[in-house]
């Protein structure tokens, strides 16, 4: 067809959900070799099938793991969790990927180099982000390698790696690997054709059945009444995994005996992709399946969720409502403590709703607010924290809790949200109706403007600087005509400011576009729009000094 590139083929694919050119897209993976600016974000190193994600380019990533794994320096090995590299050989790697394009060859490139020196290779197959977490800390494994790239388009893959607490790598690691893996970029990358699974010794795991078991040791939740609930209540759970890797997880995690199954209702489960042509996350939008099926039921209870491919983001709905996880987790902090009876304190990134603020204020709970990036979290998840996380949730659709696993775990929270109507006797609706009610009603959004592209990085956060200096707690701000008392200043990811009634804006400069992006939280849907209008004017402002 004439197409010179991986990214010509994307194009042609998505435009008509068309599998044809995708052994194309496979022949540019193994033949590219041009190099590629390795970066790891807030969850791992993401590109383009073909274009930056190839066969070439994954096995410069792994020789900089391994060489990572290889350093002397104190620091590094303390973050990783090893005490050398004959630590990692014994304890092993795992290797798991989701059900995208190529995932599978793509792990056996990162098995057969693993192997190659001598590291113990457990193989979970097609598994998940959080079951490849808990399974890490099950086997005392040294690592994980995960080919994901999370809820990206279907043209995306990715690389996952956590080390031996379970949780995302932070910085002090993905740095050093980054680095490392960009130097070899400049001297030509990796020669030969790198690793294959083909007559390698490694052990396949069954990372569910390693799951199942880290949840029970852990003990934050119930399992047993989970799944009797399941079983005898007058109940529908209904869960969408969008042709992802969660698919079978339900049933094994429910126990799902024939009347568990008939409970059940499990959608786009089959092998696809191209995800059907929908970005595969877990947006209001793609709940759609989800809500008509709950609104087809008369079942006393009822819930639904959407996953995303990896099963580390989430969202949920009964036959009333949707419900993010702005207010979601919030409800898991009250239900988790009041309920339970866990102590501790409430983790949130500070784009994440102030409802929980509020709920947690009357509990006497102290609140945390972190950098975007589940990993910021790690400090508050440990086993060993001063300051234990009852929960710690993002505005993403991402949250782990007490006691369990330092990755976003979806499939914890749809075992938490059937736990919770269990034990209240009330669909999430009704239960977040209840807290809105005594806690106050709080209303989330965001948005955000592009601005000129010489302003990309550090010139627009300079610029935008100046906002946290004109507004300091106590300074007065003009919101739709209204004058408002700025209650508290928060800078630890952009600028937040919060208002004498508990509404707020926030505004956030990216670090690689350029885009200026807004998260606000009003106290009625109808002062949105002028909160949104005040974060607009004080970018403009900022950015045209």
């Amino acid at each position: 067809m004439g197409l010179d590139s991986a990214e010509e083929c994307w194009k042609t694919i998505q435009k008509d959900l068309n599998t044809d050119l995708l052994p194309e897209i496979e022949r540019f993976a193994r033949e590219n070799k041009a190099p590629s600016r390795i970066v790891f974000g807030t969850s791992g190193w993401r590109g383009e099938i073909g274009t930056d994600f190839t066969f070439h380019n994954i096995r410069v990533v792994t020789r900089a793991i391994i060489n990572t794994l290889k350093t002397d320096d104190p620091g590094i090995r303390a973050a990783l969790g090893i005490r050398d590299f004959g630590d990692v050989r014994q304890r092993g790697i795992i290797v798991g990927h989701d059900n995208r394009f190529l995932g599978p060859e793509f792990a056996k490139e990162v098995m057969g180099m693993l192997a190659a020196e001598g590291i113990r290779v457990y193989y979970a197959g097609e598994t998940t982000t959080p079951e490849i977490s808990a399974s890490i800390v099950v086997r005392n494994a040294a690592c994980s390698v995960n080919i994901t790239p999370s809820h990206n388009p279907s043209n995306y893959s990715g690389l996952k790696f956590n080390p031996s607490d379970g949780g995302p790598a932070g910085s002090e690691i993905t740095d050093v690997i980054q680095a490392e893996a960009n130097a070899l970029m400049q001297t030509g990358g990796v020669e030969g054709s790198g690793g294959s699974a083909e007559g390698i010794d490694y052990e396949e795991i069954d990372t569910t059945g390693l799951y199942i078991k880290y949840v029970r040791s852990r003990g934050t939740l119930n399992l047993e009444k989970i799944r009797e609930f399941v079983a005898d209540g007058d109940c529908l759970v209904v869960v969408d995994h969008v042709h992802g890797a969660t698919r079978g997880r339900p049933e094994r995690l429910l126990g799902a005996t024939g009347d568990v199954r008939r409970k059940l209702v499990l959608l786009r489960t089959e092998d696809d992709f191209l995800f059907g042509g929908v970005a595969p996350e877990p947006s209001a939008r793609n709940m759609e399946g989800v809500e008509r099926v709950l609104g087809t039921s008369s079942a006393r209870f009822r819930l639904g969720v959407i996953m995303d491919p990896d099963g580390d983001r989430i969202r949920f709905a009964d036959h009333t409502m949707q419900i993010p996880m702005n207010y979601f987790g919030a409800m898991a902090l009250h239900f988790l403590h009041v309920y339970k009876g866990i102590e501790g304190i409430a983790v949130k990134s500070v784009g994440t709703s102030n409802f929980v603020n509020a709920i947690a204020e009357r509990l006497g709970i102290a609140v945390r607010e972190t950098r975007v990036g589940f990993k910021n979290f790690r400090p508050y998840l440990l086993p060993d924290a001063q300051e234990r996380a009852i929960v710690a949730f993002e505005e993403s659709d991402g949250i782990s809790g007490y006691n369990h696993t330092l990755e976003k775990d979806a499939l914890f929270a749809l075992l938490l949200a059937i736990e919770m109507v269990a034990t209240t006797g009330k669909n999430l609706g009704e239960y977040l109706g209840e807290l809105m009610e005594e806690y106050g009603r709080y209303y989330p959004d965001r948005s955000g403007i592009e601005v000129d592209r010489s302003l990309v990085g550090e010139p627009l956060k300079k610029k935008l600087s100046v906002i946290r200096e004109k507004y300091p707690p106590g300074s007065t701000i003009q919101i739709g005509g209204r004058s408002m008392t700025v209650k508290d200043l928060i800078t630890v990811d952009g600028t937040k400011i919060v208002l004498e009634d508990g509404s707020w804006l926030m505004i956030r400069p990216s670090g690689t576009e350029p885009k200026v992006r807004f998260y606000i939280e009003a106290r009625t849907p109808e002062e949105k729009d002028a909160i949104f209008g005040t974060a607009a004017r004080l970018t403009e402002e900022a950015v045209s000094a």
